[in-house]
């Protein structure tokens, strides 16, 4: 049997595209090498976007409380309550909370999860990928129309496709820790020391501290030989502080590499998240856009082996994505320098400071450390949110008076077609042109609620949305009316396929 897809590795991102994937219909399988999901959490945090795309699918209230996430850039603190839209991440998620959520949500839609099954091998065929696993009852071979790597910084499958990972060697290594039993001041975002050392402190959840520690100088290490004792004595010191009598529960070390791979897309090979981008552990990147790269993918993927879209809709994919990892990579670096050079960058530490006091300057940084100013090149037009994500706490007013959310109306992973000014406005056309997408994309007929406390996501133009508005499942902007030049026969086409007509009564 050849099923749709198989993924490569059960963290969040693998987790999240197979749950999208099987939301449209896909057969898919995940495996995943270790035998058990891993206690440790590398990731603590999660940015706005991140936040809103479990929303769009109504994973949120599943994640349980959350607080809201500071901003800085190399240890620049960013005030977000300058800004009209809420940038604010949530902070103190472990990435093992996360991963339990997603892995749930993945078994109640029917998803296999493989643990303790390697792939070894794969070979890429016209029609489709067959791979070698190990696993817990010896060796195996299965086949897919696709497969996609979500394993990892040391990606088997980058390796066995032979995807290059460009970026520059390590030149600083960082410990971190999750402790138990230590009092030690909280410094959320790090601290940076005049010799460009830092220091970080955070809570995570039941009594764990999250502490890290680089010591100018400090090398790129083995994890596997760090002691905690050797964190402690680092701790001590750049801080004076003693944190030897905490109990450690997990212990690693990073470097400050930053890598992106050349390709996102090779054939019926697909890579996401860690696979495809490595930066340090900061700002909440890493996890938060590869669970981007998942929902971006997903119903594209989906729609083609459905046989709703054609294959060119998968070029989209790297043409989408390769620039925010590459984004991503810039920026991390750009930070560590910043953070990390020492006295002689206090100067610029402090003009920047300074510019980023400018409301304009700070809603640009801000909107790329949370992904809100991610914009999609999806067409000519003028108005301000084609290609970028629509607000998901906007809310239409049915003419029944129910009051529904953009979050809301995605949570099906389906387009949706809003609009607003009647069956004689250009929305109304809209609508009636819809019809034969109508099994691919949902239309909902309605007003803005003026009234929705999250209004900014226009951007300048803040509460200025359009007559009729067309949103991919990702949950960004295709086709605006008015304010969008293209056809809107080709929007649908190029997104959704050729139009299916529904069935004639005789």
């Amino acid at each position: 049997m050849t099923r749709d897809v198989i993924v490569v590795g059960a963290g969040p991102v693998g987790l999240m595209m197979a749950g999208e994937l099987r939301l449209a219909g896909a057969d898919v399988v995940v495996y995943e090498k270790l035998p058990a999901p891993a206690r440790e959490s590398r990731g603590a945090s999660l940015t706005r976007r991140a936040v809103e795309s479990f929303d769009q699918r109504g994973l949120l209230d599943r994640l349980g409380d959350t607080e809201p996430a500071d901003a800085h850039f190399g240890g620049v603190p960013i005030d977000l309550g300058i800004l009209e839209e809420d940038h604010s991440g949530a902070r103190g998620v472990s990435q093992f909370r996360t991963e339990r959520m997603l892995e749930d949500w993945a078994g109640e839609l029917g998803v296999p999860i493989r643990r303790g099954y390697e792939v070894t091998h794969l070979d890429q065929g016209p029609d489709g990928v067959e791979v070698d696993v190990e696993g817990p009852e010896g060796a195996g071979r299965d086949r897919a129309r696709y497969l996609i790597g979500c394993d990892g910084g040391r990606s088997t499958v980058r390796k066995l496709v032979g995807i290059d990972f460009p970026g520059p060697e390590p030149t600083r290594g960082f410990y971190t820790a999750d402790v138990t039993g230590i009092e030690t001041r909280r410094r959320r975002i790090g601290e940076n020391l005049p010799d460009g050392s830092m220091i970080m402190a955070m809570d995570l959840e039941n009594g764990v501290t999250r502490v890290v520690a680089y010591e100018r100088g400090t090398r790129p290490k083995d994890r596997e030989a760090l002691s905690y004792a050797e964190l402690a004595d680092a701790w001590q010191r750049l801080t004076g502080e003693s944190i030897h009598h905490g109990q450690c529960r997990w212990i690693s070390c990073f470097t400050d590499a930053s890598r992106v791979a050349a390709d996102y897309r090779r054939g019926r090979i697909f890579l996401a998240g860690d696979a495809t981008h490595v930066q340090p552990p900061a700002m909440a990147q890493g996890l938060s856009v590869g669970v981007q790269d998942a929902v971006n993918l997903g119903w594209k993927l989906a729609a083609v082996l459905a046989g709703r879209a054609p294959e060119a809709l998968l070029d989209t994919y790297h043409a989408e994505r390769h620039p925010i990892g590459e984004q991503l990579a810039r920026n991390a670096r750009a930070a560590i320098e910043l953070r990390l050079t020492g006295q002689e960058m206090a100067p610029l530490r402090e003009v920047l400071a300074g510019v980023l006091t400018h409301k304009d300057a700070a809603a640009h940084l801000a909107g790329v450390l949370s992904g809100l100013g991610i914009r999609y090149d999806l067409g000519p037009g003028e108005h301000p949110l084609l290609g970028r994500r629509m607000p998901p706490a906007q809310e239409v007013t049915r003419a029944d008076g129910t009051r529904t959310s953009v979050a809301q109306l995605l949570h099906a992973a389906r387009g949706v077609l809003i609009t607003t000014d009647g069956a004689d406005g250009a929305g109304g056309k809209a609508a009636q042109l819809a019809q034969d997408w109508s099994d691919r994309i949902d239309i909902v007929t309605g007003t803005w609620t003026t009234d929705t406390a999250d209004t900014a996501g226009a951007g300048d133009a803040a509460g200025a949305f359009p007559q009729a508005v067309l949103i991919r499942p990702d949950g960004y902007v295709a086709w605006t009316a008015p304010g969008t030049d293209s056809d809107l026969t080709d929007v649908l086409t190029r997104w959704f396929g050729a139009p299916h007509p529904p069935a004639r009564p005789l």
